[in-house]
């Protein structure tokens, strides 16, 4: 917790246009003006404030960048920017222990408002988690998470099974939970059944219930989960690894709204809403004969799929600080936030364990982080900036390189768009388009 004194500061390595001074004071952060040279380099951090270290390279001598590069060893927890020219030579040894050092990169003219966004990260201030008050447990504004928000309020009044499908870890059993709580049947039981969890031989009895002396070791009549949630909701988690003998006694229940207990003859009658769930093909296991057809239309009332968390945008962003944040009410950690690259990072990978894998990164993160902010490494997800960096289009992984990429080219071909596309195995069309990214005036570049 800051006190009211305390100040968000850039600590400027360099010199900064009158411009950039105005932008950033607009945003609520102090441009200081440090001299690397200086006695401990003019960082000056005092107890409470937010202080970021921008390493201006645009006109920076040989003894400045390694002044810069001492004072980053110096101060390992300081995050540091780096701000490049069009002309920075980024391959010579003293940029290049700049850049390793630096969490981002920005090329001049900057981008303010990408640099204020850093910024806004680097001092802790991730948006909070989009959640939905009507909703409980959804969160996200993703596209694909604003349909789901959007079937759950439509399909909940409505008292109809639901087949709710997707890949593991998608949040299938939040999704059912979320239909019972937004149902009329809310202040009644939700039983949450593993189908695949279950002994074989128990099936019939753990679901639908028994007789004292229906087989051995049956020595009172039991309840089952059905019975138990009378009135309520019964989900039923991976379904397609339902029995065949409990398939049928499943039918029966949906379509007559009856069960038998294990060893009796005697029909109850009985008021559930069924919700079901699966990873797999369901038409796959009907047209192999593993599934009933007929039950298969029975719970395929209504449909809800469950996107994976590649699909979600930057949701993963949300979901991860949401993580982290209920982790550190629990446990001490150094870890408050997200570094950019591991943002990146975040966004980038395919997640094939979906919420449940983000969920285990992050707080095995947030017990290894020794800073503040998680990173790449924290997360274990290096191969992903270094796999993201080997399919660039141009071969480059630093939005500045690729820059200079493009002005060196264009320069070199007297600025024929043809002949720079050919040369960077590119189309003209990503040519003007990379022109607009890095805000390049090709009247201006002659």
């Amino acid at each position: 917790m800051t006190s009211d004194t305390s100040i968000r500061c850039v600590v400027w390595f360099g010199e900064p246009t009158s411009a950039e001074r105005m932008r950033l004071a607009q945003a609520g952060w102090h441009t200081r003006v440090a001299d690397p040279s200086a006695q401990g380099g003019g960082v000056g951090i005092r107890r409470g404030d937010t202080v970021v270290a921008m390493a201006d390279l645009r006109n920076a001598d040989v003894d400045a960048l390694r002044e810069m590069a001492r004072l980053m060893a110096d101060h390992p927890r300081l995050p540091w920017l780096a701000l490049l020219s069009a002309d920075t030579v980024v391959q010579t040894p003293e940029v290049e222990l700049v850049l390793r050092a630096s969490i981002d990169f920005f090329t001049a003219p900057i981008d303010v408002q990408r640099l204020v966004e850093t910024l806004g990260t680097l001092a802790g201030n991730t948006p909070p988690p989009i959640a939905y008050a009507d909703v409980p447990g959804i969160t996200g504004t993703s596209p694909a998470m604003m349909a789901v928000v959007a079937s759950l309020r439509k399909y909940a009044p409505v008292d109809l099974p639901v087949l709710i499908t997707g890949e593991t870890g998608t949040g299938k059993e939040i999704a059912a939970r979320a239909l019972h709580k937004l149902s009329a049947r809310r202040d009644h039981p939700f039983a949450a059944i593993n189908c695949g969890a279950l002994p074989p031989n128990l099936v019939q009895s753990e679901l639908f219930g028994h007789e004292r002396g229906s087989f051995t070791g049956a020595n009172a009549r039991r309840i089952g989960h059905f019975e138990a949630a009378a009135g309520g909701t019964v989900f039923l988690d991976e379904i397609g690894d339902l029995p065949p003998d409990a398939q049928i006694s499943l039918l029966r229940l949906l379509q007559e709204g009856t069960l038998e207990r294990v060893g009796s003859t005697q029909s109850i009658k009985l008021d559930v809403r069924v919700l079901a769930a699966t990873h797999v093909d369901l038409e796959k296991a009907v047209a192999q004969g593993r599934f009933r057809e007929d039950l298969y239309y029975r719970l395929n009332v209504l449909r809800l799929r469950m996107p994976g968390l590649r699909e979600r945008g930057d949701d993963v962003l949300q979901l991860a600080q949401l993580f982290l944040d209920a982790f550190r009410k629990q446990h001490e950690c150094n870890a408050t936030t997200f570094s950019v690259l591991a943002r990146k990072a975040l966004r980038d990978f395919s997640w094939p364990g979906n919420v449940r894998e983000l969920l285990n990164r992050v707080q095995r993160a947030a017990v290894v982080a020794e800073n503040a902010q998680i990173s790449v490494s924290d997360l274990d997800l290096q191969d992903v900036v270094a796999t993201r960096a080997g399919h660039s289009s141009l071969g480059l992984t630093r939005t500045s390189a690729e820059r200079d990429a493009v002005v060196a080219c264009l320069r070199e071909t007297r600025f024929n768009i043809s002949e720079c596309a050919r040369r960077l195995k590119v189309s003209r069309v990503t040519i003007y388009r990379l022109c607009k990214k890095h805000q390049l005036v090709l009247e201006d570049m002659h």
